[in-house]
C-alpha cells in the first residue's frame, strides 16, 4: 500500500511512544509473567493508534502485500527490523534466525527467500547482521551449548575460512566485529549462489543482494560495499567486499 509522508510520520511517531518503555514499566513481575494480558492491551492500543491515523489502513492492508525489500536478520530481541529502516506493516518481507545465516539445506529461509523473489516480486534483498551478536561470539569462543553448535558451525567454517586475515588484528574484540562483518558477506555471496536468485537474474527478473551490519551501541546501520545484481558480478562483489575488510 502506499503511504503519504504525513501519515507515516504519526506512525511512526506513534510506534516510537508506544515501544520505546521505561525500565519500570517492562514485564519483570512474576505475575506479570503468567499471562500475555499487558501485551494484548498494548496491541489494543497500537491498532487503535493507527486506526486513529489511517482509518482504512488494515482493511487496505488484508488485500494485498507489496514490499520492495526481503530482509535476511539475526533473532537478537534488540534488531526489530522494520523500526531500524523505519518501514511500515507490509513494506518488508522478513526472515530471521541465530546468526543470519543463509544455509542451502535449510528449507525455511529457502521458503522465504523463494516467495519474496519469485510471489512478492521484491527488488532487494539485505542481509543484516549486527556487532555483538551472541551467535557469532559462541561460534568464535567455540563455546558447548548443544544442538545449536551444529548450526553455528557455518560462523565458524567462516571464521576458518578468514583465519588469515583475523589473525593481523590486534585482539580478539576486533576479531569478532570482524567476523560479524565477514559472515554477513558470506551470506550475501550464500544468498545470491541459491537456485531461486540465480534463476531469477537468468530470467532478467530485477533483483539487488546486499549486506548490511548494525550497531547496538549506536543504532545506525552499516553498507559492508557488497551489492550484487547479476551472477557476473559474484566474484568481483565478494572480492571487493572481503578487500575492505582487510
Amino acid at each position: 500500500m502506499c503511504w503519504t509522508s504525513d501519515a507515516r510520520a504519526k506512525l511512526i511517531s506513534r510506534r516510537a511512544a508506544t515501544t520505546v518503555r521505561r525500565p519500570d514499566t517492562l514485564l519483570v513481575q512474576s505475575d506479570a509473567m503468567k499471562d500475555l494480558s499487558a501485551l494484548l492491551e498494548q496491541n489494543r492500543a497500537w491498532a487503535a493508534g493507527i486506526k486513529a491515523d489511517e482509518p482504512e489502513f488494515f482493511q487496505t492492508l488484508a488485500k494485498q502485500q507489496t514490499p520492495s525489500y526481503l530482509w535476511i536478520g539475526c533473532s537478537d530481541s534488540r534488531m526489530p527490523a522494520e523500526q531500524l529502516v523505519g518501514l511500515m506493516p507490509g513494506e518488508l518481507f522478513v526472515h530471521r534466525n541465530v546468526a543470519n545465516l543463509v544455509v542451502h539445506t535449510d528449507f525455511n529461509c529457502l521458503s522465504v527467500l523463494q516467495f519474496a523473489v519469485e510471489a512478492l516480486k521484491v527488488r532487494h534483498v539485505i542481509v543484516c547482521g549486527h556487532y555483538g551478536c551472541g551467535g557469532v561470539r559462541a561460534a568464535f569462543e567455540n563455546l558447548q551449548l548443544g544442538l545449536i553448535d551444529n548450526w553455528l558451525r557455518h560462523v565458524q567454517d567462516v571464521m576458518h575460512n578468514h583465519a588469515a586475515l583475523l589473525a593481523r588484528l590486534a585482539d580478539d574484540e576486533r576479531r569478532l566485529d570482524r567476523l560479524c562483518e565477514l559472515n554477513v558477506i558470506e551470506q550475501v555471496l550464500s544468498v545470491s549462489r541459491t537456485t531461486i536468485v540465480q534463476n531469477a537474474w537468468a530470467r532478467g527478473q530485477e533483483l539487488a543482494v546486499h549486506g548490511l551490519i548494525y550497531g547496538l551501541e549506536d543504532g545506525l546501520l552499516r553498507d559492508l560495499g557488497i551489492r550484487i545484481t547479476d551472477q557476473h558480478e559474484l566474484t568481483a562483489a565478494y572480492a571487493g567486499a572481503i578487500k575492505a575488510c582487510a
